[in-house]
């Protein structure tokens, strides 16, 4: 049987796959397994009352208290669970999936999310159907809801006050926004116009069925186009539940999260305030931004794809930022998970302070030109140890030297082996590419 938590909590088509009745168990276990206190959010799909109402009722029927904070991005509720001291969080989203799907995400009482061990506890608890009969309280011993009224402001004014409290403020910027259609529309328009920036807002209404359809961070046409309407300075772009952010350039020009991650890095160890002078990301990161640490005397730690391992090697180095290509960043001195709002913030403030334009600011870091090609093979599990493939990888490695690299590995969910290259031109990039795969469709 499929493991029922995925790499970003429990996720599928919801009424289907994710289920009222999982909600519901979901909901006991996080009583169970947690505390009685749980705080429920929500992004904007049509699906969120639903499966909100399924897990407050598993919280209530453990005698919990679910306090229900309403539509509000992923990252509020992992700062509102240590603010309101609660022992537990639920942020019911499928973050950029699109509005058919929904999931259910879990933290802890200082706002991770859960560890693999508790999780597999929690999927055999679900498994043999929750708590049992004689397991539950009656009477006056069951549970309430109760509504979190100003939880969006109470997020609102801590992100606004990771910059403010520098004595940064955006008076003189114009902003072009793309919320997605999803629950960033509650807090970032207006942190940012708290701090001065003049707010162009774009897909900020929402029906349930629209959230991530063709805008926000993985589809960043809408807001490049809203940046050359109105002449904005940056674009912003979060995906439905806010917990990542790509922002463009003036020019258009895309700014992820590796670009991101220099820029802050960068501005961090100017500061004094890099802990251990390392930042980390992912095996995946662009070989632009290791060189950019690398010119910068920084150190930089890769990990596994994922930011469950990046928020890993973080708090077993002390280290205060990290992130991944796709503009899940997270600064732990901050927050304690991916911040969409806070990452586009501190990005904005660095450019500030080292007074130049997001152009100027984001030329810190040259993007190597990158080909990834996935290969359908028979038995991805036969490229380890493969001679010829090894050969191969070898030898593009040698051409490459310090100005590309190779990176192959199996997916995790497919029949696919997944090729990429980097190198100083797309056409040496490309080329090593192709002779690699062919060499791994022939052999694995």
């Amino acid at each position: 049987m499929a493991r029922l938590f995925g790499t970003d909590g429990v996720r599928g088509v919801a009424n289907t796959q994710l289920t009222c009745d999982l909600a519901f168990k979901l909901g006991q276990a996080a009583v169970a397994f947690q505390g009685k206190t749980i705080l429920i959010g929500k992004d904007t799909r049509l699906s969120g009352d639903m499966l909100e109402s399924a897990v407050a009722a598993g919280i209530m029927s453990m005698g919990g208290t679910a306090l229900l904070a309403g539509i509000i991005p992923t990252p509020a509720i992992a700062l509102l669970v240590r603010e309101l001291h609660c022992d537990g969080g639920i942020v019911i989203s499928a973050s950029h999936n699109p509005p058919e799907y929904n999931g259910i995400k879990l933290f802890d009482a200082r706002g991770f999310k859960l560890p693999d061990a508790v999780e597999d506890e929690i999927e055999a608890f679900v498994t043999r159907g929750g708590a049992a009969a004689d397991e539950l309280p009656a009477g006056d011993a069951v549970g309430v809801a109760l509504p979190v009224d100003d939880a969006c402001e109470l997020y609102i004014a801590h992100a606004v006050s990771t910059v403010a409290d520098e004595g940064i403020d955006f008076s003189g910027l114009k902003v072009a926004l793309d919320v997605g259609h999803g629950a960033s529309c509650m807090t970032s328009p207006e942190a940012l116009r708290r701090l001065g920036a003049d707010v162009v807002v774009i897909n900020e209404d929402f029906d349930g069925t629209d959230i991530n359809v063709q805008c926000g961070s993985t589809h960043l046409g809408p807001v490049r186009d809203l940046v050359a309407e109105v002449g904005a300075d940056v674009g912003i772009a979060h995906d439905g539940d806010a917990d990542r952010v790509m922002l463009v350039d003036a020019a258009g020009n895309e700014i992820d999260g590796d670009v991101v991650e220099a820029v802050c890095a960068i501005d961090l160890k100017e500061r004094g305030l890099l802990a251990g002078n390392t930042a980390v990301s992912t095996v995946m990161c662009n070989l632009g931004l290791s060189h950019a640490m690398r010119d910068a005397g920084i150190e930089l730690v890769q990990t596994k794809v994922g930011d469950r391992y990046v928020l890993e090697a973080m708090r077993e180095g002390g280290f205060v930022i990290g992130g991944e290509q796709s503009g899940h960043m997270i600064f732990l001195e901050h927050n304690s998970t991916g911040d969409g709002l806070v990452t586009a913030l501190q990005f904005l403030a660095a450019c500030k302070r080292a007074g130049k334009s997001i152009a100027d600011a984001a030329a810190v870091m040259t993007r190597f030109p990158q080909t990834l090609i996935n290969v359908q093979v028979n038995d991805k599990h036969a490229l380890e140890g493969n001679v010829a493939v090894e050969a191969a990888v070898a030898a593009a490695e040698a051409e490459l030297g310090e100005d590309g690299r190779v990176l192959i590995r199996p997916s995790g969910t497919e029949p696919v082996v997944r090729v990429m290259v980097e190198a100083a031109s797309a056409a040496d990039a490309d080329r090593h590419a192709q002779a690699i795969a062919a060499v791994v469709e022939r052999e694995v």
